[in-house]
């Protein structure tokens, strides 16, 4: 299957490991996400809690780089959005 033009470009240290493995993959797409996700990979959901944290401040440093805004403060806003969510999916 060919790549998709926006598809994000794998980094030397994956292609250099081969027992990476592809955990997400995450679109926008005809205005939802689409999803896929490797499931069964941990026998703890706990450890997806970690994935998502881990995730949420690279996220935030993301920002920091690219617009300057504060890491702490764009953390909090990320959590906002997460507890909005929860409370009320969209």
């Amino acid at each position: 299957m060919p790549h998709h033009p926006h598809e994000l470009r794998l980094t030397q240290a994956i292609h250099g490991d081969a027992s990476a493995r592809e955990l997400i993959r995450v679109w926008a797409s005809e205005r939802q996400q689409q999803l896929l996700i490797a499931d069964q990979i941990w026998d703890d959901p706990a450890a997806w809690g970690i994935l998502l944290v881990d995730l949420a401040r690279n996220v935030a440093n993301c920002y920091a780089e690219q617009s300057g805004m504060d890491t702490e403060q764009t953390l909090a806003r990320i959590k906002e959005g997460f507890d909005a969510e929860w409370s009320s999916p969209t």
